[in-house]
């Protein structure tokens, strides 16, 4: 069942609906970007990522599901919160909404397949390890001009400021090299900071031009 085109609101203006049917111990929000859902559609939302976390993460927080029209095109952003510092995502597009949905869905179990094990020796193992340090992630807008800024606190060599147009809360968790690159794998995300548990120091894995994986150590 697809989604119906809803009133326009802006570039960028998400209207939130956030489903009944959430797992005990996960909420479900289901949102759209300017298109307006279904209660069907949410419905079978709920109830799918129900089941992925009853499956993999019985403890698992919460999932942001989002939806959005590109051209002929439904778009499906899945962001599920399965545990502290654990965090997955999957992208979907297809012809109708649900289609959409469901290959967003399927990239989500794919990685948790192919990480089942050692995902759940981590959730087994969190309550022993180190508590992650908190940190602060922020955004900065970016500059037009070619000055070069001082990343210790935002201000360029010419004297101007850059400006911080967002700012997230963060954790810098200790892990191990391989678990820092599953983490940066299942989120999805092209680098990721951590303490190294072996040396304690601050290291940083990174994905490489080459499809290879980077490695820093301080």
């Amino acid at each position: 069942m697809a989604l119906d085109q809803g009133p326009e609101t802006g570039p960028g203006v998400v209207s939130p609906i956030v489903s009944n049917q959430a797992v005990r111990h996960m909420q479900i929000t289901v949102s759209g970007k300017q298109l307006e859902l279904s209660d069907a559609l949410c419905v079978r939302v709920s109830a799918h990522l129900e089941g992925i976390a009853t499956k993999y993460f019985g403890h698992a927080q919460e999932a942001n599901v989002t939806f959005s029209r590109a051209r002929s095109f439904f778009t499906c952003d899945i962001n599920l919160h399965a545990g502290r510092g654990l965090r997955l995502r999957g992208e979907g597009e297809a012809l109708d909404a649900n289609t959409a949905f469901d290959d967003a869905a399927e990239h989500i179990a794919k990685r948790l397949r192919r990480y089942r094990r050692r995902v759940n020796e981590h959730a087994r193992d969190l309550a022993n390890r180190e508590r992650p340090e908190a940190a602060r992630q922020f955004v900065l807008e970016q500059a037009e001009t070619d000055s070069e800024t001082d990343a210790a606190d935002g201000t360029a060599v010419d004297g101007s400021v850059a400006t911080v147009i967002a700012e997230h809360p963060a954790e810098i968790s200790w892990l191990s090299v391989d678990e820092a690159v599953m983490r940066m794998d299942l989120a999805d995300q092209p680098l990721l900071m951590f303490r190294n548990r072996t040396s304690g120091a601050l290291n940083v894995v990174y994905r490489r031009s080459d499809g290879n994986i980077g490695w820093i150590e301080t």
